[in-house]
């Protein structure tokens, strides 16, 4: 068995050994740093080839949503739905929010008794596919006072999926 004073020289002995490791990284990277400091790492010279490489622009396909639609699962949509299901409900009853079943082709606002935003409400027109993807995206864009919290679908999949399934739900 160690007494207290071994036990203390072991233990000291181990920390002065990472404290002179931990000089001595120190010191070569001082030494041999070819950059500004604090880990740059900077290129020693650069050799002149009379070419500009120009990094290749990415290309950006945009999709029509009516193509996105046309594929769309309705099953991946009810999934996608239970992101709605907090607030809306797909049975004919009001929520939070108003009942989603039957929503493809009925005006924007248009369930009598529910408590609509005066954005909502004033906004006119019927809720078609085009209008449901756009609200669906970012709703404060399209109606900046709605009442509905839900910051939107990123994804142009979800929201096609999501209007799929909507639309068998009547």
């Amino acid at each position: 068995m160690f007494d207290t004073m071994t036990l203390t020289k072991i233990v000291g002995g181990i920390c002065g050994t990472l404290l002179i490791l931990l000089l001595v990284k120190w010191a070569g990277t001082s030494i041999y740093s070819m950059g500004g400091g604090h880990g740059d790492h900077a290129q020693a010279y650069v050799i002149e080839t009379g070419e500009e490489e120009a990094a290749p622009a990415e290309e950006v396909v945009e999709v029509a949503f009516a193509d996105v639609l046309a594929a769309a699962d309705a099953g991946k949509g009810e999934k996608v739905f239970n992101k709605c299901k907090a607030c809306h409900k797909l049975d004919g009853s009001n929520g939070t929010g108003p009942f989603l079943n039957g929503i493809i082709d009925r005006a924007v606002g248009g369930i009598d008794g529910f408590g609509y935003s005066a954005g909502m409400a004033g906004l006119g027109g019927d809720w078609n596919v085009d209008l449901l993807n756009d609200f669906l995206a970012k709703p404060k864009d399209i109606i900046p006072d709605t009442k509905m919290s839900f910051s939107g679908l990123k994804k142009i999949e979800d929201r096609a999926n999501l209007i799929a399934y909507l639309a068998t739900v009547n």
